[in-house]
Formats: structure tokens, C-alpha cells, sequence
């Protein structure tokens, strides 16, 4: 079999994965809010339980469920019967995972959970199943075939289930008003916990560290003054210290290759004009995307203040550094 062969082999899975994704997004879009809903009117967490492939797709659905302000828990359908029905507390909801709608074990659990008084909710594979008709509400996870070339792999149906936790996770998210500062709160120790709850100016180099100059200053001087204060750039400010532009050590490659003589020019003449800025109030998350999310990346970015003064510069290094410790 040829590479090309393989290559197509791959690009059919990605394929057949987003028709089935395309086709349920059409038929349970609704029975997912209604899902939501039924979640959001009782107190306490939601148990979502599953066997084998079912299993790790439910301890996913949990945890993103937990990262956005869902309390969950994952229950083993096999360990359930075994002392793990402790962490019920009457009414709470239970997410039910089955390829085929009719786990044993998940049926075994059904009449106990009633005792539970928990309202019980499928992610069935089969709406036809035992297990279809023992929910109350039915999220209909059933894939006209499955992606991988022999067509009996857990691949589509895999997908597709955790495609339905994830658009009940975002259903609940919306209409729970989920934040931003929410998500960090939940996620203080890892870098994206870190990227939403710090601010500039918690990781800005200030103004004293910075090379300062006036758009008058010779070229030179401003060379000097970047070696002294090496942070990949100097900031040209007016007297108010309102930003006029900047000179990157870019800008100085590029002028020395075009003129070759740094004594007759100026800060103003090569300096880049309105540069990009961000506000030194700002989550840290703002000026990731600036700096990466453009056709021509940049280094270094100008921190200001809502009335314009400038305070400090802010290096993608200082990002990166934040994030490793």
C-alpha cells in the first residue's frame, strides 16, 4: 500500500467522524438543552457513569464538566454496586454512557438509582436499546457507521459521545453565565489558569528597566541605551510619557542593512509608528493574541494605561517564563 493510499486512509476518518458530528448536531441539538436544563434545576453534582471506552469518555465528560463549573463525578458502573453508591446524594442526576444501551451493569444500576430518586439521562448508542427505554431523557449518540476501515472500531461513536459532553458542558457553561475569571479560578496552577488570571502589569517590565527615549534622540544613543537596558526594544515616549512608537532590534537590523549609518538618523525616523499596545490592566490571555494570532509575529508590545501614558513593555520571553513556573 502506498503512502498516498495511507494518506487517504486517514483523511476518510476525519471525514466520516464530521458527517456523523454534522448529522447529530441536527437531530439532538435540543434534547441537549433540554438535558442542560433538567441539570441546572437540581442542586447538587451530576454522576456520570460508563464501562471500558464508555468509562474513559465519562471521566473526560467529568472533567470538563468540573473545569467549567459543573460539579461532577465519575462513578464505575462495575465498582458502583460495591460501596462507590456512597457519593449519591438524593436527586442527583445521572449521565448514563452506552454504545449499545444495554451494559449489564448500567441496567442493574437503574432500579437503585431510582431509589436515589436520580434523574437519569442517556448517551445511548442505540435509541432502540433496554437501556432507551429505562432514561428520561435520551441524547441519541448513534453513528450510521463507524470511521476506521474494517467498520467496527469505537471511532465515530467515540467522537460523537464526547462531542455530546462537550455541547452539554457549553449549554451549561452559557446559561450558568460562565466567565473567563470563572475558568481561571478553577485552573490556577496551569498555564492557562495562569495566561486568564494574571495581568500585564503583574509581569511587565517597568518603564525603569526599560530603554526609554524621545523621537529626537540619535540613533546611536538609542543603540547605547538598548545595550544598557537589553529588553529587545526601546519605547520612544513624548514628555507625558504618551507612546509616540517604538525601535525594535528589528527595525535596527533593518535600517543598518538599508543605510549603513546610524549617526545621522534619529528614534523618530526609524521607529514603527502607532505600534501595537495592550492595556497594562488586561489578562495575560489579551496579549497572547496579539503577539501570535497575526501574520507577522511580535516579540515585544508596548503596556499602556487607559488614558495613554505608557508604563512598561511586555516580552513574549516574559509570557513563556510565567508559564514554566
Amino acid at each position: 500500500m502506498t503512502e498516498k493510499d495511507l494518506q487517504k486512509v486517514a483523511e476518510q476518518i476525519f471525514t466520516a467522524e464530521a458527517e456523523e458530528l454534522t448529522n447529530a448536531s441536527v437531530r439532538i441539538s435540543a434534547d441537549v438543552v433540554k438535558t442542560a436544563d433538567l441539570i441546572r434545576n437540581h442542586d447538587g453534582k451530576v454522576v456520570v457513569c460508563g464501562l471500558g471506552k464508555s468509562g474513559l469518555i465519562a471521566q473526560k465528560m467529568v472533567a470538563t464538566f468540573c473545569s467549567t463549573g459543573t460539579q461532577a463525578v465519575f462513578l464505575h458502573a462495575a465498582e458502583a454496586l460495591h460501596g462507590d453508591l456512597g457519593i449519591y446524594h438524593p436527586g442527583d442526576p445521572t449521565i448514563l454512557i452506552s454504545k449499545s444501551g444495554s451494559t449489564e451493569e448500567l441496567l442493574r444500576l437503574v432500579p437503585i438509582l431510582r431509589e436515589f430518586d436520580s434523574p437519569l439521562i442517556g448517551i445511548l448508542g442505540n435509541p432502540n436499546s433496554r437501556l432507551a427505554d429505562k432514561v428520561d431523557l435520551l441524547l441519541d449518540a448513534s453513528v450510521e457507521r463507524e470511521a476506521d476501515p474494517l467498520g467496527i472500531v469505537p471511532t465515530s461513536s467515540t467522537t460523537l459521545t464526547m462531542a455530546v459532553g462537550d455541547a452539554l458542558a457549553a449549554v451549561l457553561m452559557t446559561s450558568n453565565g460562565f466567565k473567563h475569571e470563572d475558568f481561571a479560578r478553577y485552573h490556577p496552577g496551569g498555564e492557562l489558569g495562569k495566561k486568564l488570571r494574571l495581568n500585564i502589569r503583574d509581569i511587565m517590565q517597568p518603564l525603569s528597566e526599560c530603554a526609554v527615549v524621545a523621537a529626537d534622540e540619535k540613533l546611536r544613543n538609542v543603540v547605547i541605551s538598548m545595550t544598557d537596558k537589553p529588553q529587545g526594544a526601546a519605547l520612544v515616549l513624548e514628555k507625558d510619557q504618551f507612546l509616540s512608537g517604538i525601535v525594535t532590534e528589528g527595525d535596527l537590523r533593518r535600517c543598518l542593512a538599508e543605510n549603513g549609518n546610524i549617526d545621522t538618523l534619529t528614534a523618530g525616523e526609524v521607529m514603527s509608528k502607532n505600534p501595537v499596545s495592550v492595556l497594562d490592566s488586561s489578562p495575560l490571555s489579551d496579549a497572547v493574541t496579539l503577539m501570535e494570532d497575526r501574520t507577522s509575529q511580535i516579540s515585544v508590545l508596548p503596556v499602556v494605561t487607559e488614558s495613554g501614558t505608557c508604563t512598561g513593555l511586555l516580552r513574549i520571553h516574559d509570557i513563556y517564563q510565567t508559564s514554566l513556573t
